[in-house]
């Protein structure tokens, strides 16, 4: 019986983190992605923190997975709060240096790397 709750966990801290993203990428990715695609220098710096991302999560010796990515950008949201940063009101301006939301735009484009599951 073990193996069967261990499979049932697993499938639910992926439906979890993939929940999680999908909400992310509705908060921020959406909006976000439009204005990096209608400005480069966007894209770069955006590029650059998935490469931070990456970087932070041992990419290079494993695979991302959508828990990983949930977990990383819960932890950056968390932290950002816990040191005073709050979230826009209303729309996104992708013009501001804002660097809680450009990391988080990049775990969105890092999670659209991701096979799908179903």
């Amino acid at each position: 019986m073990n193996g069967l709750f261990s499979n049932a966990a697993a499938r639910a801290a992926q439906r979890s983190a993939n929940n999680s993203l999908a909400d992310l990428t509705a908060a921020v990715g959406v909006t976000g992605l439009t204005a990096a695609a209608e400005n480069p220098g966007l894209m770069s710096v955006i590029d650059q923190h998935a490469a931070g991302v990456r970087d932070s999560l041992n990419a290079d010796t494993r695979p991302l997975t959508a828990i990983l990515l949930a977990a990383y950008a819960e932890g950056v949201r968390d932290a950002a709060l816990q040191h005073g940063w709050t979230a826009p009101p209303g729309d996104i301006d992708w013009n501001d240096n804002d660097w809680v939301l450009r990391r988080l735009l990049a775990v969105c484009v890092l999670a659209q790397t991701l096979p799908t599951t179903r």
